[in-house]
């Protein structure tokens, strides 16, 4: 059984996830305000956060940079907007996925069941130890990566981009493939979400001092890891 953290104000909507959750033998712990769920979780933690967008004390999306400060814990948004740069806003600061209201309690439970699944999975592409590129290293069991010895310091989505890339280092992987094999196939495709995390990947390993050509750009194609062999 998991813990599921809801954060929602209007209490039908609240109730309706509850209920969805506790369908499927989940336990659900629910607020009405976002600091008061975000003290929570600070204090005991959870598998996984339902979050309103639109909250009385705090935006949603700020909300979201607060838990991604500290955790890495999955979010799942709901919104009753549907506009495609707020889903694009809310997958770049390290939303799961994204629900917008109104919608069915078995939709929001295939969600919920699905990020709860990837998340377990890690879906990080092989295993063990790899240094495909000259001072690269990749070290899956610990969801770390460091470059000539210094770690980056990663969210959960840039480290999974740049352990895809690096399971096949040369290998160009579109867009979409990109997507499919981390945010999931069941994700909205978003080029610009995936271009967001590549770009700021470089931004990191420019930090400390790595090629700025390490992650390569296919233009109409896709990204590829530069290979050192």
């Amino acid at each position: 059984m998991k813990t599921i953290l809801v954060i929602e104000d209007e209490q039908s909507i609240a109730d309706t996830v509850v209920h969805s959750i506790e369908r499927e033998g989940h336990a659900a712990v629910r607020y009405e305000r976002g600091l008061d769920g975000l003290e929570r979780l600070k204090a005991e933690g959870c598998d996984l956060v339902v979050l309103d967008v639109g909250l009385p004390d705090i935006g949603g999306f700020e909300l979201c940079k607060a838990i991604r400060a500290f955790s890495q814990v999955p979010v799942i948004f709901l919104t009753a907007r549907d506009e495609e740069i707020d889903k694009i806003v809310g997958l770049e600061i390290g939303a799961d996925d994204y629900v917008t209201k109104p919608f069915s309690p078995r939709e929001l439970a295939a969600r919920i069941k699905s990020v709860l699944r990837r998340s377990a999975a890690g879906t990080v592409p092989g295993g063990g130890t790899a240094a495909p590129a000259e001072g690269l290293r990749i070290e899956a069991e610990k969801l770390q990566a460091l470059y000539g010895g210094r770690k980056l310091d990663l969210t959960r989505y840039e480290f999974k981009l740049l352990a895809l890339l690096a399971a096949r280092p040369g290998y160009v992987f579109s867009r979409e493939a990109i997507m499919d094999a981390v945010w999931g196939g069941d994700s909205p495709s978003l080029d610009r979400t995936v271009d967001a995390h590549v770009k700021s990947l470089r931004a990191k390993f420019r930090d400390i001092g790595a090629p700025a050509d390490l992650i390569l750009t296919h233009r109409g194609t896709g990204y590829a890891l530069r290979d050192d062999s």
